[in-house]
């Protein structure tokens, strides 16, 4: 892990804070909103950019895990979202709209990085996110529409329009680079470098100028922090749990089984806060649940790892039975 993603919780406080601190300049609070998209596109163009897409076919070689992978993520997660928003968030639809926006996208970065450090089957993780990206970015407006539709603040067509400018631009951008400099050393050596290691920095920008153009707004509404506090904690403590279960059930290997718990634990805030600060942009809670989401997660995300590592690899109903194991390749850029 580098020193950036070491270091990424206390970035992205720092970017709150001096974005609170702007947000009381008038002038700034007046302008700030204007940079926060660019920054976005530059962050997710990176994202992009080292995403091994080429791999996708590689995750059908393990259709046990893939399948457990989709059906968790994908069916069972956003139920889970939408049952904690429903008991904790009800009267805050705002907060609610945002917690189901964080929960129900799986990660498609720095899981890898805590696959890693639990010993996990880091090319399986690999061989799966391509697919677990291209699935979210699809069903994120079928998601809202079904579970948050009612909200007189949603408006689907404001959604796909959201994704379609913040993620297809980058994502085309993205591949028109590689296909163009593939075979260009500095591609590898300097391009993708530079871009994986200044997401946190575009994140942060983009963080710092969104609540500086809300400042005042925020500062009136610090208490609903809490609020989010316990939903996003029983959300990972729920989906451990299934984890644990599920890897039992199916007889992972130790590896594929931390690997599984990880892709169906960790969340994508970087891509969710991209659509709320475009579809939602007179409605700061919605991004402050997106934002809130890392500072527990990522804490959260250690220390899971740790459990894992602690967790016998080969004991009776454990994770005996040997899954194939992926040989792709592991792209270094991805965070």
């Amino acid at each position: 892990m580098g020193t950036l993603e070491k270091l990424q919780t206390f970035i992205i406080l720092i970017a709150v804070g001096l974005g609170l601190s702007l947000g009381q300049i008038p002038i700034a609070e007046q302008y700030a909103a204007l940079f926060v998209t660019p920054f976005l596109l530059l962050m997710l163009y990176g994202i992009f950019l080292g995403i091994p897409l080429h791999q996708i076919k590689s995750a059908f070689r393990n259709l046990t895990f893939l399948t457990a992978n989709t059906i968790v993520n994908f069916i069972w997660t956003p139920l889970l979202a939408w049952g904690l928003g429903a008991l904790f968030l009800a009267d805050h639809p705002a907060l609610w709209i945002g917690f189901i926006m964080l929960m129900v996208t799986p990660c498609t970065d720095w899981y890898l990085v805590f696959t890693g450090i639990a010993k996990g089957n880091v090319p399986l993780s690999t061989s799966v996110l391509p697919i677990n990206l291209i699935l979210q970015l699809l069903l994120l407006p079928v998601y809202l529409f079904i579970f948050a539709g009612t909200m007189e603040m949603v408006d689907v067509t404001t959604i796909v329009e959201s994704v379609i400018l913040v993620l297809t631009v980058p994502f085309v951008a993205a591949c028109l680079t590689r296909y163009l400099l593939k075979n260009k050393k500095a591609f590898q050596k300097t391009w993708v470098p530079f871009f994986a290691n200044g997401q946190i920095i575009f994140l942060s920008l983009a963080i710092m100028a969104m609540f500086a153009s809300q400042g005042s707004y925020l500062f009136n509404n610090l208490e609903l922090l809490f609020l989010l506090l316990i939903p996003i904690l029983l959300f990972f403590i729920i989906n451990y749990g299934i984890g644990r279960g599920i890897s039992r059930i199916l007889t992972f290997t130790y590896a594929d089984a931390a690997s599984f718990q990880l892709t169906i634990i960790a969340r994508n805030s970087p891509i969710s806060l991209a659509i709320a600060l475009t579809a939602f942009p007179n409605e700061p809670l919605v991004a402050l649940a997106l934002v809130i989401g890392p500072l527990i997660e990522l804490p959260l995300l250690a220390v899971i790892s740790q459990l894992l590592l602690k967790r016998p690899p080969a004991k009776a109903g454990g994770f005996g039975h040997k899954c194939p194991r992926l040989k792709v390749a592991v792209q270094t850029e991805v965070r």
